[in-house]
Formats: C-alpha cells, structure tokens, sequence
C-alpha cells in the first residue's frame, strides 16, 4: 500500500515537472523576444503548485526568469551593437527604482494600476496597428540621444517593474522603440539588458523574504533557456515583422489578463 502512494506520488511530481517545463521553454521564448514570459510561466506554477506560499512561488518565477533573461541578453549582446550613454544610465536607473518599487507595493496597494496598465497595452496595441513604420526603421547611429530619455525609462519601468510587473518587457521594447527610435529587434535586446537588471534587484529582494523550490526550478531553467535560445534565434533571423506580430498577440493576452482579474475583483 505504501509503496502504491509513493509510486503515485512519484508520478504526480514527474506530471508536475513535464506542465512546468514546457511552461518554462514558452516563457523563454516569448520573453527572449518580446517580454511577457510571465503570462506563460507564473500561472503555471500558481496552478500546478498552489499549496507553496505565493512569495515562494513568485520567488522561484523570478529565479527561472533571469537565468532566461540573462542568456537572452548575452546573445543579443553578440550581434546588437549597445550604445553605452543609453543603457548605463538605463541599467543604474532601473536597478535603483526597481528596489524602490517592490519597497513600495508592501505598503501600497497596486490595484489602481491594473486598469490604467490595461488602458495604456491597448493604446500600444492600437499604435502597432495603426502605424506601419513603428519599429521597422533603423535607429540611426549618429543621432544624439539626450541622458534623460534612458534615464526615465529606467526609473519608470524599474518602478513598475518591482512594484507591479505584468510586461514590464514588453513596455521596455514599446519605450525603446517609441522614444529612442530603436527597430523592434534593437529594443528587445536593450529591453532584455534592463529586464535583466530588474530581475536581479527583484532576486535579490526574494533572497531576503522568500525561499525557492530548487528541484523545480532547476529543471525549469534550463527548458526556459532552450526556450531562450530559439526564440533569440528566430528574432534575429525574422527580423523586425516577425517581432512586430508576436508583440501584438502577447499585448493583446495581457490586455485580456488584466480585465479578467479587474473583472473577477471588482464585479465577483
């Protein structure tokens, strides 16, 4: 009899690592192209391990995530020229505000920001839409690019990012693009150098607060850096249009994520 339980319990946890493992090589695709991993990743540990404390949860989603992230950027960085008076003052920026904002969300609460997130992806959704040439042209090399525009993108999305977080990669690539004139493929990977720097202050917090679950997460990493490495491979190959058209579909996801939970919250 107990050898029956335990042999079922084996099964159960061998089903559990296969759900989070292919969980994890889609969040690593999608996030090494155009961010939003999260939406793949996270819910299927909520779903596949509810009876682990949320902080332990959230701290083995980020411990998975910044191993992906950080092989994404190591990649890009191989073919993506980076422009060093943008992402210094970007990575400084974000890693300060990063730490700030997950100060912050344990003493305010953030569902204020649900709504006007919402609002601002569908604007993004509509812009891409809309004008054909966005993220398409290339940044041109010789053009001065004043400190404060990487400055604020750090601080705001760094904020964001530790106070609240939902596709603070996919607003990384729409704020490269929009304001520094980048293509798509030159913001993710200078996004992928800001998220990396996000997650680590981020890290660095759960290593304080939370604990991790190291026989899932280490299975998870490596499936999230093959997820990593295709998606890397195919955004570099395809080129901005292939960029472009999965970062209107993870948009228009995370549009449909965030008005489910304002549904379920303020009418259930």
């Amino acid at each position: 009899m107990l050898q029956d339980i335990a042999s079922l319990y084996s099964q159960m946890v061998s089903y559990d690592i296969i759900i989070l493992c292919l969980a994890s090589f889609g969040a690593g695709f999608v996030d090494s192209v155009v961010g939003g991993g999260g939406l793949v990743q996270l819910p299927a540990l909520m779903m596949v391990l509810p009876q682990y404390p949320v902080v332990t949860l959230l701290g083995t989603n980020k411990l998975v995530s910044v191993t992906g992230t950080g092989f994404s950027a190591w990649r890009f960085s191989r073919h993506i020229p980076f422009i060093r008076t943008i992402i210094i003052p970007a990575i400084l920026s974000a890693f300060l505000f990063s730490f700030l904002g997950a100060y912050t969300v344990s003493i305010v609460s953030n569902e204020f920001l649900k709504p006007l997130f919402m609002v601002l992806l569908f604007c993004v959704f509509v812009l891409t839409i809309r004008n054909k040439n966005f993220g398409l042209l290339d940044h041109d090399p010789n053009l001065v690019i004043p400190v404060w525009k990487p400055i604020v993108i750090g601080s705001l999305l760094g904020f964001y990012d530790g106070f609240f977080g939902p596709g603070t990669g996919t607003f990384l690539i729409i704020a490269f693009v929009g304001m520094l004139g980048m293509t798509f493929v030159q913001g993710s990977a200078y996004a992928k150098i800001i998220n990396l720097t996000t997650n680590l202050a981020a890290l660095l917090l759960f290593m304080f607060k939370g604990t991790f679950l190291f026989e899932y997460a280490v299975p998870m990493i490596i499936f999230n850096v093959l997820g990593a490495v295709v998606g890397v491979r195919l955004a570099l190959l395809k080129g901005n249009t292939f960029v472009r058209g999965l970062l209107r579909i993870i948009v228009l996801l995370t549009i449909l994520k965030l008005g489910h939970q304002i549904a379920v919250e303020y009418f259930f």
